[in-house]
């Protein structure tokens, strides 16, 4: 019998996913990654599989436009995971693919003789039962051997059920609170950043949207703002394409350089997600928009149980950050809200209430990333015997 070093399986379905996975890979140096991923997981040593943009969709009618994709993915990750036989499947948000994958795996018998030589199913990024249903918590417990979970307070929707969940901090808070440039919100450049966000279908919805806020807002006197747009692999090129159409002309900068951009923004307008937390971080002004498929927005409403989207006003339980979502996503209301954040009381207020959040950020006991490689590793206590 010979030792050879873990072998994970890992699976990231979007953008901070990717970014989160790198980070993992490189706290394990020790280990053979095999998977799905993009650029940034790609650039840590990773051969994906296919293109992780096939997995970036959301959205009930989205889904359904795509399943022949989707389900042809599906198919193909099971294939490679029978076939590189690793220690743990580790994937990253993207609950649907990865359960979808895992069910499949435990109804082929060579998916279940893996399983009975020790595999394990481990997932990052808790899902948002508490939005959403509670209940559904049950039928993550019966998918995943392990989760990990970004804050304290989602930890007992999944014990409750039995799943080994741990609370590991929220991953950007590494890379926001380690930076040594300015927080606080109180740039003098009159910097507005656009967020179109990571997903095609998003990014479709929320361009003109952007569009119409910038043009507007040039036309009203504010002739002395600039608008960026930091960009991602998935959605650059499409954002290129429509704003060499913008009569207002935003300067695009790749994601890598994101935080640079973030650290001179006197307001963000952003999409629902990640981003929102990273500028909660860095305490800047921001306005967040999400549009969606009409029947999805109506079936988000029928299920959706928290006042807010984002995570600073879900942990803070207060709107801190004004959301304007689906209908309400209109040109008019985000000029009213960019209005009232050049007024300095209220840019004030917000940066002193986001401040209050520091703390809800992060762990004591280690980087989200360096937490989660060390639980990876000690299964087959770090070794897998072949």
């Amino acid at each position: 019998m010979q030792n050879k070093k873990i072998k994970v399986f890992i699976i990231a379905g979007e953008v901070s996913g990717d970014v989160l996975g790198a980070r993992i890979m490189r706290e394990m140096p020790d280990a053979e990654f095999v998977g799905i991923g993009g650029e940034n997981m790609i650039a840590a040593g990773l051969g994906s599989l296919f293109p992780m943009s096939d997995l970036s969709v959301m959205g009930v009618i989205e889904v359904l436009a795509h399943a022949r994709t989707l389900t042809r993915r599906i198919n193909q990750t099971v294939d490679a995971i029978i076939a590189a036989r690793p220690s743990v499947v580790l994937t990253i948000d993207s609950p649907g693919f990865a359960r979808s994958v895992i069910k499949k795996l435990r109804h082929m018998p060579a998916g279940r003789k893996l399983i009975a030589d020790g595999l394990r199913f481990h997932h990052v990024v808790a899902p948002q039962v508490w939005a959403w249903r509670a209940g559904r918590a049950k039928k993550y417990a019966r998918t995943f051997d392990k989760l990990y979970a970004f804050f304290d307070f989602e930890v007992p929707y999944f014990t409750k059920y039995g799943l080994d969940t741990v609370a590991v901090g929220h991953p950007i808070s590494d890379v926001v609170f380690g930076r040594h440039g300015a927080r606080g919100g109180n740039s003098t450049e009159k910097i507005i950043t656009l967020v179109p966000g990571s997903r095609m279908s998003e990014v479709k919805r929320l361009m003109p949207v952007f569009r119409d806020v910038a043009q507007q807002l040039i036309a009203n006197g504010y002739a002395g703002y600039r608008f960026i747009i930091p960009t991602v692999e998935t959605t650059a090129d499409y954002v290129r394409r429509q704003t060499e159409k913008w009569s207002v002309k935003p300067e695009l900068v790749p994601s890598d350089q994101r935080y640079d951009v973030y650290e001179k923004t006197y307001i963000a307008i952003v999409a629902s997600g990640t981003v929102s937390a990273e500028l909660a971080m860095l305490h800047i002004p921001t306005i967040v928009i999400y549009k969606m498929n009409p029947i999805t927005t109506w079936l988000v409403r029928m299920v959706i149980r928290v006042k807010w989207v984002s995570l600073v006003n879900i942990l803070l339980g207060r709107g801190v950050y004004p959301e304007f979502l689906g209908p309400a996503a209109t040109t008019e209301n985000v000029l009213d809200a960019v209005q009232q954040l050049t007024i300095p009381s209220v840019r004030e207020k917000m940066i002193s209430q986001l401040k209050m959040a520091d703390d809800m950020w992060r762990r004591p006991d280690g980087a989200p990333a360096a937490l989660i490689a060390e639980s990876v590793r000690r299964v087959g206590g770090g070794q897998v015997k072949v």
